[in-house]
């Protein structure tokens, strides 16, 4: 790539939300804005080659943004039409109170989740508006077909649309029935940075993790009781600490197993540690954990071990097995049998893992998990097969080198 794609790749990482977010809250229509910011990364991509990259691009990209949105309401209002158009491109009443954190990206977040969408609507709907992923991308977050995802999108705009759904966070009474929409979106937009799903994008997307992050902290300042809240940032940051010890030099994933621990973050350790023991003395005085809480003591266990021998797995086995309890899905229990092999040995793991089959089939994860339990258990071609077919599913392409690395091993 050219220096120039390089920037526009950048800056289409960094910028998205917040022109998505401004054009929002400028016309009122998700469709309007997320058309109107593409048509201006469009035109960046015809124009900064030969003009150059501008000084300040997010603000060249929403400056343009408004003008393709303005020339597209002046072409498809009707004559009737024409004092609500002028209310809308040059309305000067005044501006709604923003609240107490004025942040766009975080108000069209609580837009999307707004509790009269399904919350499967919500999340596609903010990840494709708030991350910039594209459908494919969500799809194989959600393990559904595009054509499925992309139904769910233009059915939540339509109904925002139609519902009038104001775009602002929302009152104090209304935010305990917003957070978990909220919450949901967050965390898959960092599992989406963490670990991206598509074949043509960076392995590790650090804009989306920060970002995460970042919209996490605000929410936790408008939620600072809410262990949820709390429990959800302990979850990145404990994660985001071992980012750069993912993938090596090479481009290859790197397996908790064999990463340098040395390489991790400890200051985002020490931050994401200090939450669980916050939510572990909450939990002691009679507080349940949530979903969030509770991977958040998981990951707090691993990067307590100085070494993957350390590890306590059967307290990691205790913590899943309080999950299961919330949240029973099958990739929870797949996650857990990767622990049992560790405490019980891979045959017993196996057993577990191969009991998933028919719910997880689709899933890289799936594959690559029964790939390494028969490899450890000597049976070289069926595990040969298994990483054929994770190899096949898998998205990502560090993951994807790693795996090849491991089936080539096999004798």
């Amino acid at each position: 790539m050219s220096d120039i794609e390089e920037a526009i790749t950048r800056v289409h990482q960094d910028e998205w939300a917040r022109v998505v977010a401004s054009l929002t809250r400028r016309f009122g229509d998700l469709d309007i804005a997320e058309e109107a910011a593409a048509e201006a990364f469009a035109s960046a991509v015809q124009r900064w080659p030969a003009d150059g990259v501008p000084p300040n691009p997010g603000a060249w990209l929403t400056t343009t943004a408004v003008r393709k949105a303005i020339d597209r309401i002046r072409r498809e209002n009707k004559r009737d039409d024409k004092h609500k158009e002028a209310q809308m491109v040059y309305d000067n009443s005044p501006a709604e109170p923003l609240g107490a954190i004025d942040d766009d990206r975080l108000r069209l977040i609580f837009t999307c989740c707004h509790p009269a969408l399904a919350m499967e609507a919500r999340v596609a709907l903010t990840l494709r508006m708030l991350g910039g992923l594209t459908v494919p991308e969500i799809a194989r977050a959600f393990l559904v077909p595009a054509t499925t995802l992309e139904q769910r999108i233009t059915r939540a705009k339509a109904k925002i649309k139609a519902a009038r759904i104001p775009y602002r966070v929302p009152s104090a009474e209304d935010l305990p029935g917003r957070v978990s929409g909220v919450l949901a979106v967050l965390y898959l937009v960092f599992n989406e940075g963490y670990l991206a799903t598509g074949p043509d994008t960076d392995p590790v997307r650090h804009d989306l993790t920060a970002e995460a992050i970042r919209l996490t902290r605000l929410v936790r300042a408008l939620l600072p009781q809410d262990g949820e809240v709390a429990g959800l940032l302990g979850l990145m940051l404990l994660t985001e600490a071992r980012r750069t010890a993912r993938v090596s030099a090479s481009g290859e994933l790197v397996t908790l197993d064999q990463q340098d621990r040395g390489a991790w973050d400890k200051a985002l350790i020490a931050e994401g540690h200090r939450l669980v023991r916050e939510r572990l003395a909450a939990a002691a005085a009679g507080v349940a954990p949530g979903r969030y809480q509770i991977l958040a003591a998981i990951n707090a266990v691993h990067t307590s071990a100085r070494d993957i021998r350390d590890t306590d797995w059967s307290q990691v086995i205790a913590l899943y097995d309080q999950l299961v309890h919330l949240d029973s899905s099958p990739i929870v229990a797949l996650n857990r049998a990767v622990a049992v092999a560790e405490l019980d040995g891979p045959e017993v793991a196996l057993a577990a893992v191969d009991r998933l089959e028919d719910k997880l089939a689709g899933y890289h994860a799936y594959h690559a998990t029964r790939a390494d339990l028969l490899r450890r258990l000597g049976h070289s071609e069926q595990s040969r097969a298994a990483y054929d077919k994770a190899i096949e599913l898998a998205g990502n392409t560090a993951q994807t080198a790693n795996l090849t690395r491991r089936r080539d091993q096999l004798r």
